[in-house]
């Protein structure tokens, strides 16, 4: 049967700051409270999403959350009207409204791990949100994501929803951003790619040192025994310690797969010649032929690729079947690893073209083209499942621009976050998004005049 791999890329929220929230991640932390612009990310990233859905690739739109988080703020302690806890939390604790304020749903690769139907037990797509419970600011995330991926993919004879992980260190969970998936194509079997950072039970396993490794062994087995994967169609790696403690927070920093691809970083995994050993067998006996391209150390370092996001990119297969490569408009701009991807173009492999974009209001927070969005591969039956109104054409881009124009700020600090009014203007636009995308009630909205 026909089979497409959907993009469904995440609307920037309303609220986009720059927070400086995420403990390793190296962009995030460097342009912590800096001044954002909330309008401009959300056009980038619309952009994005139109001109790829140009070149033929299926794409969709996964709506963002409510923010600040009134909600958490009174289970942890503020009280009074919804203005009164903004400003009680402004006064009293102002990492806690910033934290309750951030837009880092946008990073829907982090929103769920997806199993399509061809692998699973029951032969439906199947969809566990991650529970992101590392850092508060996404710890808050799931019980709406769960609710926005149900509105979307609503047809139980094609899809199934898991609710997350429970929320304890041993089972971190990150999502899609530590999950790959190869195959010959997207209709058949594939092999399911699951890379954690540190075991929570085995301690003989090393960890980093530095910086946390969010996703565990135990989270990423978990899922996979959820969706009734195969033992012959798992592999499970071990990012490697080193490069965690470099600023590589996700697996998608520092790798990227598509078809029978993995485009990797020679020092992504713990054990490299084992991992792909184990992906060239499995993948194989589907049917299969692993294409592994390992960039050099000494042409890309580790620190060039977290600086330019190199592997954060988008591996999409066109018709002809080569592949384009979606980078940030920074790999442009980092003479090394520009340079490396005009000699890996050349060499006649699979990746043929690379299309630079820019998405700097959302790179300057640590997400680059890969973060933005949550690989979804579905046969033509469950294509024609999905809600109608999150899948991208020129009339819903078009109006989901003017919604940007009418809705959101073109500049946001943290004085702006204190103001209750960022709140109401918040509900207003996504009052308005459910109805666009005919999503219904997903914002369990609680206003406390």
């Amino acid at each position: 049967m026909n089979a497409f791999e959907v993009n469904f890329d995440g609307l920037v929220g309303p609220t986009h700051n720059y927070g400086g929230l995420s403990y390793g991640n190296v962009a995030s932390q460097s342009n912590g409270q800096q001044g954002s612009n909330p309008r401009e990310a959300a056009r980038q990233g619309l952009a994005k999403m139109k001109a790829l859905a140009d070149l033929g690739f299926q794409q969709g739109v996964l709506a963002p959350q409510e923010r600040p988080d009134v909600a958490g703020l009174r289970r942890l302690g503020f009280t009074g009207s919804d203005a009164e806890v903004i400003r009680q939390a402004a006064r009293e604790a102002m990492p806690l409204l910033v934290a309750s304020c951030s837009a880092s749903s946008m990073w829907v690769a982090n929103a769920a791990t997806v199993s399509p139907s061809a692998d699973t037990a029951d032969g439906r797509v199947h969809f566990t949100a991650a529970n992101l419970n590392c850092k508060y600011h996404r710890s808050i995330e799931h019980p709406t994501t769960s609710r926005v991926l149900q509105a979307m993919f609503d047809d139980p004879r094609h899809f199934a929803h898991h609710p997350a992980l429970p929320a304890v260190m041993q089972f971190g969970d990150e999502g899609a951003a530590n999950h790959t998936r190869l195959c010959r194509d997207h209709g058949g079997a594939g092999v399911e790619f699951f890379v954690y950072g540190r075991s929570a039970f085995d301690n003989r396993l090393p960890a980093p040192t530095k910086f946390p490794a969010r996703q565990t062994l135990e989270a990423s087995q978990a899922v996979a025994r959820l969706h009734g994967l195969s033992a012959d169609g798992v592999v499970f790696a071990q990012q490697n310690p080193a490069v965690i403690d470099q600023g590589v927070f996700h697996n998608d920093v520092i790798a990227v797969g598509n078809g029978e691809v993995l485009f990797h970083h020679q020092d992504a995994f713990l054990d490299s010649d084992a991992v792909l050993d184990e992906l060239r067998a499995k993948l194989a006996a589907r049917g299969g032929r692993l294409q592994a391209i390992g960039v050099p150390r000494a042409q890309v370092s580790v620190d060039d690729a977290v600086r330019s996001y190199l592997f954060n990119s988008q591996l999409l297969s066109r018709a002809d079947g080569s592949m384009l490569l979606v980078v940030p408009e920074e790999c442009r701009n980092h003479p090394r690893v520009w340079t490396y991807l005009q000699e890996l173009t050349a060499q006649g492999g699979p990746i043929r073209e690379v299309k630079a974009f820019d998405l700097k209001q959302s790179m300057q927070n640590g997400g680059g083209p890969a973060c933005l969005r949550l690989r979804v591969a579905l046969n033509a039956t469950e294509l024609a499942a999905v809600n109608p109104g999150v899948l991208l054409d020129d009339g819903l881009h078009a109006t989901l621009l003017q919604w940007v124009e009418r809705h959101y700020r073109d500049r946001l600090t943290d004085a702006d976050l204190a103001d209750p009014q960022l709140l109401d203007e918040s509900r207003t636009a996504l009052d308005e998004l459910t109805r666009i995308l005919k999503l219904g009630a997903v914002y369990p909205f609680q206003r406390q005049p």
